[in-house]
C-alpha cells in the first residue's frame, strides 16, 4: 500500500480499535473517507485494525469508482446520451481512473462528490429545483469533508457558471430559494460530518487551522514540479495524445449550451489551477479527467451528428474501437504489468516496492526462532509510513524520532541514515535490508544468534 493509503488505514484501524477521532488539519483530510469505510469494513467483518486486510480497505474506492460510472446516467438529462456514454465509458476502463479507483485514498470520492455537485446544480439552476439545490449543497459539503481543497473547486465553478449563465442563460434568473436551500444543506451536512455526527465540535474550529497549512503545502513541500506536469501526464501512453485532442475539440463544441459551456470553462479554470500550484501529485489529476471525459464526450457526438452517412460513421466507430485498444494497452501496462514501477509507470508515485511484504514475515520467523511470542520492536525513523500498516499485527511496537532514546527492544527498524547513530548499540546486531520506497531503504536489526538470510 502506497503511504498515504496506509495513512488511512492506521486512522480506520484505530476507529475500529474505540479510538474517537480526532480531525486532524495540519497532515491529514477530512473525514468523509473514513465515514464511509467503516460500515462497510464492518460489514465485511473486520473488527479492528490487525484485522483489516488491503482487499476490504480498496474495496469502497472501488464501490466508489463504480457508483461514479453510474452517476453519468444521471448526466444525460444536462450533457446528452453519447457524451455521459463515452465518459462513462473512460471513467470504467482508462488507465488513470482504474489505477486510482483502487487507491484507499480521499481521491475517489472527492471527484464522485464534485461529479454529483455539477450534476445537480446546474439542474437546480436550469429547472430551479429546490432537491437539485439540496443535493448540490450536500456534495459540495461531501466534497469539503474529503479534502480541503474543495475551495479550490468551488471558486472555479462559480466563476464557470457566472461565466456561463452570462453568456448562454438568455436572462433568465435563478430563484433565490435554490440558493438558500443549497447553503442550508450544505452547512447542516458539513457540520454532521466534520464533527462525527455531533461527537467532536473542535473539528470546526481546526478547519480553519488547515488555511495556513493549505497555503504552505502549495508551495511543494517536496512534491514541486512544472507548470506542465499534468499535461504529460496525461498525454503519455498510447491514447494519452488522442484523448487530450479530442477533448481540446470537445471544449470548441461546448459553446453552443450553458451546461456545456460551463463545464467547458470549468475545465479549463481547474487545470490552470492546478497546473500554477507547484504542488502536483498524478492522482490530483482525477479532478480534470472529469470534465475531460465529458469533453471528449462532446467531440465524439459531434463527430457522430457531422454526417449522416454509413461510412462516415462506419469511420468513426473503427476509430473509437481503435481509440478503445490503445486505451486497453495503456490500462494494462499501468494498472497490471508495471503497478509499483515508478520508472515504467507515472502513477507509480513514490510507491511502496513488494520488498517491504517481507519484513513483517521475517519479523515473525525471527520471533519464532528465538522463541519470543511477543517481540518488542523499536522503528526509529524520520518517516515511519507505512511501517505502521505493515506491522499492524505486532501488539509491542513503538515509533521514535532518530533523537530520542527507544529502551530495550528485540528487534530494532531503522533508515540508512539513522544507523550511523546508533553505530554502538547495533554492532551485535545483525542487519537485513528492505526496499520501501524507490532509493529507500529500511534496516531490521536482529541479535546475532539469529540466522539472517534476507538479502
Amino acid at each position: 500500500m502506497h503511504t498515504d493509503e496506509a495513512i488511512n488505514a492506521y486512522i480506520t484501524g484505530q476507529l475500529l480499535d474505540g479510538e474517537k477521532y480526532q480531525y486532524d488539519p495540519i497532515d491529514r483530510h477530512g473525514p468523509a473517507l473514513v465515514e464511509l469505510t467503516l460500515p462497510i469494513v464492518h460489514l465485511e467483518g473486520a473488527k479492528k485494525f490487525s484485522e483489516l486486510t488491503e482487499s476490504q480497505l480498496r474495496l469502497v474506492p472501488v464501490l466508489v469508482g463504480s457508483a461514479t460510472v453510474l452517476l453519468f446516467a444521471a448526466a444525460v438529462e444536462i450533457f446528452g446520451f453519447i457524451p455521459s456514454l463515452v465518459a462513462a465509458l473512460l471513467f470504467a476502463f482508462a488507465p488513470l481512473p482504474v489505477y486510482y479507483n483502487r487507491y484507499f485514498i480521499h481521491e475517489t470520492l472527492f471527484v464522485a462528490a464534485t461529479l454529483g455537485l455539477i450534476l445537480s446544480g446546474t439542474r437546480a439552476l436550469l429547472k430551479n429545483s429546490l432537491t437539485s439545490a439540496a443535493l448540490a449543497g450536500f456534495f459540495a459539503a461531501l466534497m469539503l469533508a474529503c479534502k480541503e481543497t474543495a475551495t479550490l473547486h468551488f471558486f472555479a465553478l462559480g466563476l464557470a457558471v457566472a461565466i456561463g449563465w452570462r453568456l448562454r442563460a438568455n436572462g433568465k434568473i435563478p430563484s433565490l430559494k435554490i440558493f438558500i436551500a443549497a447553503a442550508i444543506t450544505f452547512l447542516a451536512a458539513g457540520i454532521l460530518l466534520f464533527t462525527w455526527f455531533g461527537q467532536n465540535w473542535s473539528a470546526l474550529v481546526d478547519l480553519l487551522r488547515a488555511i495556513p497549512h493549505l497555503a504552505a503545502r502549495a508551495g511543494g513541500e517536496g512534491h514541486q514540479k512544472p507548470f506542465w506536469y499534468y499535461l504529460v501526464l496525461l498525454a503519455g501512453g498510447w491514447s494519452g495524445s488522442l484523448l487530450l485532442g479530442l477533448g481540446l475539440a470537445g471544449t470548441y463544441f461546448a459553446t453552443r449550451s450553458f451546461a456545456k459551456l460551463t463545464l467547458a470553462i470549468y475545465a479549463l479554470l481547474i487545470y490552470a489551477v492546478y497546473c500554477v500550484i507547484p504542488y502536483k501529485t498524478p492522482w490530483l489529476a482525477l479532478n480534470f479527467w472529469l470534465p475531460l471525459a465529458l469533453l471528449i464526450g462532446f467531440a465524439v457526438e459531434r463527430l457522430w451528428f457531422a454526417s449522416g452517412k454509413l461510412s462516415v460513421r462506419t469511420a468513426i466507430l473503427i476509430g473509437c474501437g481503435v481509440l478503445g485498444l490503445l486505451i486497453a494497452h495503456d490500462t494494462r501496462q499501468r494498472v497490471f504489468v508495471f503497478p509499483a514501477d515508478g520508472e515504467k509507470n507515472p502513477y507509480a508515485y513514490a510507491h511502496t516496492t513488494e520488498d517491504l511484504l517481507g519484513l513483517p514475515v521475517r519479523l515473525e520467523e525471527l520471533a519464532q526462532q528465538n522463541k519470543i511470542t511477543n517481540p518488542r520492536i523499536a522503528v526509529i525513523a524520520k518517516d515511519a509510513w507505512p511501517l505502521p500498516w505493515y506491522l499492524r499485527k505486532f501488539s509491542n511496537v513503538g515509533y521514535w524520532q532518530p533523537s530520542q532514546a527507544t529502551g530495550e527492544a528485540d528487534f530494532l527498524i531503522t533508515t540508512t541514515d539513522v544507523s550511523d547513530q546508533l553505530a554502538e548499540r547495533l554492532k551485535n546486531f545483525r542487519p537485513d535490508f528492505f526496499g520501501v520506497r524507490p532509493n529507500v531503504l529500511l534496516i531490521l536489526w536482529s541479535s546475532p544468534n539469529t540466522n539472517s538470510s534476507h538479502e
